[in-house]
């Protein structure tokens, strides 16, 4: 922080204290404060402004360049990945009327037939277990029942 060390700074509070006084000391923290916020503020106005100037000037385009130009592995690698964003998904050119198309159009309604069949089987699957452990259940809740009833009648005759 500003090339200060833990003790450099508490050396430097002990020194404020003494010099400033304990009545004063928050009042100038406060200003000290309030002026690194301004100073902070400029420094990011400034940046800004010369970044803008930069973009109307075209350094960016020149620093592409240079770049390109000094690390062609990494610029042959930004082809590569434009090539395969590219490849990702090469049936959007494709003509609908041609062959290529009808067949992708094809697999693309088997595809949709696939998936509607395979979640119909799983939807079916769900309801047999559902009526598989409602079934079980009703049979708990029997052997449950006549479990507890001979308890009831030895009770009643006591």
């Amino acid at each position: 922080m500003g090339g200060l060390s833990w003790g450099e700074m508490v050396i430097v509070a002990i020194v404020a204290l003494i010099v400033v006084g304990p009545k004063d000391l928050p009042v100038m923290f406060r200003r000290a404060g309030e002026f690194v916020g301004k100073m902070r503020g400029m420094a990011r106005e400034f940046s800004r402004a010369m970044n803008d100037a930069a973009d109307e000037a075209g350094v960016r385009d020149v620093q592409a360049q240079i770049k390109a130009a000094t690390n062609p592995v990494g610029t042959a690698m930004d082809g590569v990945k434009d090539a395969a964003k590219s490849i990702a998904n090469p049936l959007d050119d494709v003509d609908p009327s041609s062959n290529t198309g009808k067949l992708s159009a094809e697999r693309a309604a088997q595809k949709a037939e696939i998936e509607a069949k395979t979640a119909r089987l799983n939807a079916e699957r769900m309801q047999k277990d559902a009526e598989a452990a409602l079934k079980r259940a009703e049979e708990l809740e029997a052997q449950s029942t006549v479990a507890k009833a001979p308890d009831a009648s030895a009770e009643k005759s006591t």
